[in-house]
This record gives C-alpha cells, sequence and structure tokens, in this order.
C-alpha cells in the first residue's frame, strides 16, 4: 500500500502524487482509494487500493533509471511498421504495459513518423498521451525540467530526420 505523497505511475496517464488515501461509498460498499494528482495537466483521479495492482500502479523510477531512460530514447532504434492496426494494437500493448522503456520506444515511433509522414488523429493522441506518461515521470523522478526534457527528444529526433 502506498502512502500519503507517494510518487507513483499510472500507466495510462503518467506521474503522479497520491494526495490522500480516503474511503469512498458506492452503491452501499465502502472501498479505500488513492486519490492521484497527475504531475502534467491539472487532472486528479481516485484508483481503488485493491485494484491498484491489477491497474499497473508503480513506484516512480529513480534518477540513476531515468537518465538511463532518455539514454535509451537517443538510442533506441526506430521501428516504421506501414499496417497502421497492427501498429496501433502494439503501441496500445506497450503504453498499457506500464514500463517506461516501452512507452519510450512508442513516443520514439511516433515522434518520428509525425516529422516524416504525419500522423491520424488518433496516432496523434497516442503520442500524446505517450509524451506525458515519459516526460511527467522524469520530471517526477527529477533527472530534468521538462522543458529539458523536451528539448532533448525533439533534438534526437530532428538529427535523424
Amino acid at each position: 500500500m502506498y502512502e500519503v505523497g507517494a510518487k507513483v505511475v499510472h500507466p495510462m496517464h503518467g506521474a503522479a502524487t497520491v494526495e490522500e488515501i480516503k474511503e469512498i461509498e458506492i452503491i452501499g460498499k465502502k472501498r479505500k482509494y488513492y486519490s492521484l494528482r497527475f504531475t502534467l495537466g491539472n487532472m486528479t483521479t481516485n484508483v481503488p487500493v485493491e485494484n491498484s495492482d491489477g491497474i499497473g500502479i508503480r513506484c516512480i523510477i529513480d534518477k540513476n533509471t531515468a537518465q538511463e531512460a532518455l539514454e535509451y530514447f537517443r538510442d533506441a532504434k526506430i521501428t516504421d511498421d506501414a499496417n497502421w492496426n497492427k501498429r496501433q494494437r502494439d503501441n496500445m500493448d506497450k503504453i498499457k504495459s506500464g514500463d517506461i522503456f516501452k512507452v519510450i520506444e512508442v513516443l520514439k515511433d511516433l515522434m518520428y513518423r509525425d516529422r516524416i509522414k504525419g500522423l491520424s488523429t488518433s496516432e496523434r493522441k497516442v503520442l500524446g498521451n505517450a509524451r506525458q506518461i515519459v516526460v511527467s515521470e522524469l520530471v517526477l523522478s527529477k533527472v530534468a525540467e521538462q522543458s529539458d526534457i523536451e528539448n532533448i527528444m525533439d533534438d534526437t529526433i530532428g538529427a535523424i530526420v
């Protein structure tokens, strides 16, 4: 169980802080919930404590792993599957995994594809989601400021294109 103030990651929304643990009654049944405030944007959500593992809530990576993640962004190979349906399915599977390194692969592939060919509306949404997940965790891990992280990513893609 996480404590108030814990830094966690929601696999679909990114890094957050546990603001409180509260009891909410729904249809006559009381359950404990984590109230999460996300690092980027002004979003909060409640996650049932008993389902948090199944959802994929986990502790944020440490600063050293965050540095490795930034380096992985620079070094990861770009895959450019022409089959949109397969690419979309693979990207969603990687994001749902909650593994920052897999989400980085999605982010880098979509940033590259956006610069080369442009993205469909749904891929643009996935790109935004992947960017939020990665950047929010790196910021919360205190590896660098948001603008610096985004500049590194943009410069990396710019050097490839």
